[in-house]
């Protein structure tokens, strides 16, 4: 199976195990071949934590480094590239965190897991 992105909030779903909301399709592919987050997603995490919209009981570097460990996760670095795409997203929306994980799913060409609809009617980028 080729690798796919994870959102955001799929990285923290298949991290705590609650996998309810995702469709059978979803939860195949995160089944399948290699994992991959953008490296905005740990930046995204950081902030909800931050926002004390997240927590945990150990450090947020610890909870990632750990969970990235055990569910073989690897990440994608912001490249020019990617970050150029970013900016070639005509009528996507303005998050930018969302932006660079749709560009960094252009760019490696993997489909984005995601529960988020305004990722899913973007329509411009592989979606599961």
């Amino acid at each position: 199976m080729k690798p796919v992105l994870l959102d955001t909030h799929i990285w923290i779903w298949l991290s705590i195990g609650d996998l309810r909301s995702l469709s059978a399709q979803a939860q195949r592919s995160l089944n399948g071949g290699p994992r991959w987050i953008s490296a905005i997603s740990c930046w995204e995490l950081a902030k909800l934590v931050e926002l004390r919209r997240l927590g945990f009981t150990i450090s947020t570097l610890s909870w990632m480094r750990r969970s990235l460990n055990e569910n073989h996760i690897r990440i994608a670095e912001l490249t020019p590239e990617i970050a150029v795409e970013s900016t070639n997203l005509k009528g996507f929306h303005r998050d930018p965190a969302d932006q660079i994980i749709v560009a960094t799913s252009r760019v490696l060409g993997m489909p984005v897991v995601t529960a988020d609809q305004r990722i899913i009617q973007f329509g411009d980028v592989e979606t599961i």
